[in-house]
């Protein structure tokens, strides 16, 4: 007897184990990432096969036959099934959670309980006809509470049963299909037609023009200009005969005509020659790309790409941000056309499936995506890019907690090929295992056609405030941008904060405006006349007096992207403006209409956040504006001035792409920093050696790797207890290797009415880490998660906020 071993698809520390099965002889094939319908308890549910063997501890009696299998084709690699595996030790979490991380949200399981009638209905109390009157099978959930207990009790005597019901979230998109005959029967038709059957004459007059061919019936009632019910006449008759197909859902992606191959300067030749090399002996490595920025390194990333499908094989792609898809996706088109998958989070669900079919059959070759899409099922890898690999966003935040990048060499030893990462400014950790020589390290540091990198000139802004200047807009900048006016050229204006203002204060009592349930201030978001908090999203209208003291000297204070537009637009009226933040972005399409929109040089200030700081490459900005360089420097994060350098060297690097020559113009209040010089003249590897200093002192990565364990609970007095246990516990369960940090308030101590504490472990070696985060795991989902505690365990946190 053959045995499937099935992780369930439920949540729960008490079912994260496989269980046995057994097959029916005549069950289709069953292999390792199949999806199954299995009876779990009382009902059914969708399992995964991770295992396969012939017999089982299991008695006989108990063993249960697998119900159904789903997939014609297993929806997980066994490649992908035993990286399931790997996350779920690695991350802290369930394996079903690992497992349903790799598919598309569509291919996601709803229930339903049902509950139906097994007698006929004049049987049944006159509570129960009620019911069932208009259906003998009901939702359970719809019920009212009283209605559920009569089910309950009719269960008991056999008058009702228990079902559940199961699909899928998103189905596969068909579409009819008209399948016409030949043009001989077409024309005995046309004799058996009445006379005044005027529209059946005109359908059949067009499917003259198509004989034996298959046309879409959408197409033939436009073209024909018929009704449905005509066309189902001729179905009825035996005249045409219907069917249906499988069709993918249309992307509005940029298309761009063919992508030229270009002649490679010598340090992208010497790049890409490394990279080939390693392609062509299927070699594990992984390859540490630091270009600045304009170098050239997509031109490398696609060049590599080619080599890969010379070979029949496959490359996956990861980008950081939305924003940046459009602009990749239309350059990897342009070069490999229909081989390109696009993945990424503003496609819908059915979009996203369509696409991943697309890969798991084999029909595209290279997948462009941001992180989800390092779980592409491809099964003969022979690349993986992590484009700008330094990016905050590779890291998931909810469970699994993975960063794509460790994914990514995982990946990439399991089919022997290599990985490369990307970035004019690396993460710490990746260039010091560069320098330690654990990836190999390829430098650019030219532009192409020796096209000179951005003027960087810094501001101090507390000498314009000296001068008299209030405004968010330095004299310099101004003059700069009408310059650019002047002259028909383009400019971005950065500032890493949305929203009109940071916080609304009371002048008199010194009252800010608080989330209720969060201890973070309010932010205001003058198109909507709201107060918003953006950790718990809770929403309250402006008060038109202080709510401590009624006084009318509310203010607001700080800068948002919809301040910076609006002031702006005080000081030159006639300037036009796109501004990309979450809020002109949250509609699906938003990110590639705006950017499109202003590559067509719809408007001459592309201003934002974060999101246009990436990647972003238009031949017509000169000039870039950072309004606020210190935003984020003094943040009470041990990356907070890595962070600062890095957007500020990526957002310099929009300017003067071309053949123009572009200025940057950095506005701060801390022109001394070392993150702010250094990021003026482009210096990383000063940036780099003067930071791991003072990661050194303190103790933090990569001198150090980190486990940020976080704690949450309604009452304050809990979570301390628990915090207090737990850093307990670890000292006692650790050796003097591991350092504990805390337990102490995170530095937003509450959030959606929750007190969060939190331990921080430093260490340099593993030793029984992991074993020991299990142990605590196992203590908290078996004891303390009773007590409506919640626990969260971060490997290599990006932040620590």
């Amino acid at each position: 007897m053959k045995i499937a071993q099935v992780i369930v698809d439920v949540s729960t520390y008490a079912v994260n184990r496989p269980f046995d099965y057994a097959l029916n002889e005549d069950a289709p094939y069953v292999e390792i990432g199949s999806r199954v319908k299995v009876p779990f308890g009382r009902r059914d549910v969708i399992g995964y096969v991770v295992g396969l063997k012939e017999d089982t501890d299991v008695d006989s009696a108990k063993l249960k036959l697998i119900s159904e299998v789903v997939d014609y084709r297993p929806a997980l690699t066994e490649e992908l099934v035993e990286l399931a595996q790997h996350l779920a030790h690695h991350t802290i979490c369930y394996e079903i959670d690992a497992l349903q991380a790799m598919l598309p949200a569509a291919m996601r399981t709803s229930y339903e309980r049902l509950v139906v009638a097994t007698v006929p209905l004049e049987q049944l109390s006159p509570a129960l006809r009620d019911i069932f009157e208009s259906s003998l099978t009901q939702s359970f959930d719809s019920l009212t509470p009283v209605q559920q207990k009569l089910c309950k009790d009719a269960a008991l005597v056999g008058e009702v049963e228990f079902q559940t019901s199961m699909k899928q979230q998103t189905t596969i998109k068909t579409e009819r299909v008209l399948h016409i005959p030949s043009l001989e029967r077409l024309r005995q038709i046309e004799g058996e037609l009445s006379n005044r059957a005027h529209k059946q004459k005109q359908l059949l007059a067009y499917l003259m023009n198509y004989p034996n061919e298959a046309l879409v019936e959408k197409v033939v009632r436009e073209e024909a200009d018929v009704a449905g019910p005509t066309i189902q006449t001729f179905v009825t008759a035996g005249y045409i005969e219907r069917s249906e197909r499988e069709v993918y859902r249309e992307i509005d992606a940029s298309q761009m005509a063919y992508d030229e191959k270009l002649a490679l300067t010598t340090e992208q030749q010497r790049a890409f020659e490394a990279v080939r090399d390693a392609i062509d002996a299927s070699r594990a490595e992984t390859f540490l790309l630091h270009g600045i920025t304009g170098s050239g390194k997509t031109e490398v990333y696609l060049q590599a790409i080619e080599r890969v499908l010379e070979r029949g094989e496959q490359a996956i792609v990861l980008v950081p941000e939305i924003a940046l898809t459009p602009q990749m996706t239309a350059r990897f088109k342009g070069r490999f056309g229909d081989k390109v998958a696009v993945m990424h989070s503003a496609l819908s669900q059915g979009e996203k499936y369509d696409e991943w079919r697309k890969i798991r059959r084999g029909e595209v070759s290279v997948v462009v995506g941001a992180r989800s899409a390092i779980f592409a099922p491809f099964t003969n890898l022979g690349l993986l890019i992590l484009d700008e690999e330094h990016e905050s966003t590779y890291k998931q935040e909810d469970v699994p907690r993975y960063h794509a990048r460790d994914v990514a060499i995982w990946r990439g030893n399991y089919h022997q090929c290599p990985v490369l990462l990307g970035s004019a400014t690396p993460a710490l950790e990746s260039f010091a295992r560069a320098q330690k020589g654990v990836y190999t390290l390829l430098s650019m540091t030219e532009r192409p056609k020796q096209s000179a990198l951005p003027e960087v000139s810094v501001v101090d802004m507390r000498e314009e405030l000296r001068t008299g200047n209030r405004s968010m807009y330095s004299h310099a900048l101004i003059q700069a941008i009408r310059e650019r006016m002047e002259r028909g050229e383009q400019i971005v204006l950065f500032l890493n904060r949305r929203g009109f203002a940071s916080f609304m204060l009371c002048r008199d009592c010194g009252t800010t405006m608080q989330c209720p349930h969060c201890d973070i201030s309010l932010t205001y978001h003058r198109s909507v006349e709201r107060l918003k908090c953006h950790y718990c999203n809770y929403e309250t209208y402006v008060p038109p007096k202080c709510p401590h003291c009624e006084s009318e000297s509310m203010r607001f204070f700080g800068t948002g992207t919809q301040k910076a537009e609006v002031e702006l637009k005080k000081v030159i009226p006639d300037i036009s403006v796109i501004r990309m933040d979450v809020d002109t972005t949250s509609r699906k399409g938003a990110h590639e209409k705006l950017l499109s929109a202003f590559g067509r040089g719809e408007a001459q200030v592309l201003l934002g956040t974060q999101m246009i700081a990436k990647g972003l490459d238009f031949p017509n900005i000169t000039l870039v504006g950072v309004l606020a360089a210190d935003s984020s420097l003094h943040l009470a994060d041990f990356r907070a001035s890595e962070r600062t350098f890095q957007l500020l060297t990526q957002v310099s690097g929009r300017a003067g792409r071309a053949h123009l020559q572009g200025e940057v113009i950095v506005q701060t209040y801390a022109p001394e920093h070392y993150s702010i010089q250094l990021a003026k003249q482009q210096q990383y590897i000063p940036f780099y050696n003067v930071e791991m200093q003072m990661r050194k002192r303190f103790g933090y990565p990569p001198m150090f790797y980190i486990v940020a364990l976080q704690l949450s609970h309604a009452s304050l007095e809990k979570v301390i207890h628990y915090a207090n246990q737990t850093a307990r516990f670890l000292r006692q369960a650790l050796d003097d290797s591991f350092i504990i940090v805390g337990p102490a308030p995170s530095l937003i101590s509450r959030v959606n009415d929750r007190y969060r504490y939190q331990c921080l472990i430093k260490y340099k070696a593993e030793n029984n880490l992991f074993d020991v985060l299990h142990q605590l795991m196992h203590m908290y989902r078996t004891k303390w998660m009773k007590e409506h505690l919640r626990l969260s365990i971060q490997m290599e946190p990006q932040s620590l906020m």
